[in-house]
């Protein structure tokens, strides 16, 4: 008899989560203007302000139906809710570790840096990017290599706004305009910008 009335009770705890999960409401979560404005996925939330600053993964891959480019993992931010769709904001990219250590062999030389720059109109990013070489090379030309990779990286966030600054990195310009000044140094099998963050935003 204990048993039956404890069944019960567990029974009348369910039903309110159960009753919960149907009244939340469904938001469409939709991409930043430089990535078209496109749906990233769906969302459920009680009310819309629960939604405000919560961060959704996706890949450059989804987004532009490219199967090879879903190694790229991009971070959205939910900024705003505009009747159904929740508007995002980009904060951040990486690249998967399997295929960053894929691009590494052996005997070769891997020069990596982290550097902070910001935009033309101001925004503010913490920038991670990795060259690797067809063979070892001197210490002398690594210190160069990463120097180069240095002023690409500052001089191109500087000319660029945010939008056009993320949109070559994540599509592969910046590293191209990287190779294109460091295989002066020596042979360069592969340039990758691993990681970017946001840091700040203009006031």
């Amino acid at each position: 008899m204990i048993m039956e009335e404890e069944k019960k009770v567990e029974r009348r705890e369910r039903r309110p989560a159960r009753d919960l999960w149907r009244t939340k409401g469904w938001y469409d979560v939709v991409a930043p203007a430089m990535f078209g404005g496109q749906k990233i996925g769906e969302t459920p939330a009680l009310d819309a302000r629960q939604l405000q600053g919560r961060v959704l993964e996706s890949t450059l891959g989804d987004l532009i139906d490219d199967f090879s480019k879903s190694h790229i993992k991009l971070y959205f931010q939910v900024k705003g809710i505009e009747g159904n769709r929740a508007q995002t904001r980009f904060i951040g990219h990486d690249v998967a570790r399997d295929y960053v250590r894929s691009q590494v062999r052996r005997r070769v030389s891997k020069i990596e840096g982290t550097w902070t720059v910001s935009t033309g109109d101001n925004y503010k990013l913490r920038v991670n990017a990795m060259a690797t070489t067809l063979k070892r090379i001197q210490s002398s030309q690594i210190e160069a290599i990463r120097a180069g990779m240095r002023e690409v990286i500052e001089a191109l966030a500087h000319e660029r706004t945010f939008d056009q600054f993320v949109q070559e990195v994540v599509l592969g310009k910046l590293s191209a305009d990287i190779h294109k000044v460091i295989k002066k140094i020596c042979p360069i099998r592969r340039v990758e910008v691993q990681k970017t963050k946001l840091l700040s935003e203009p006031a």
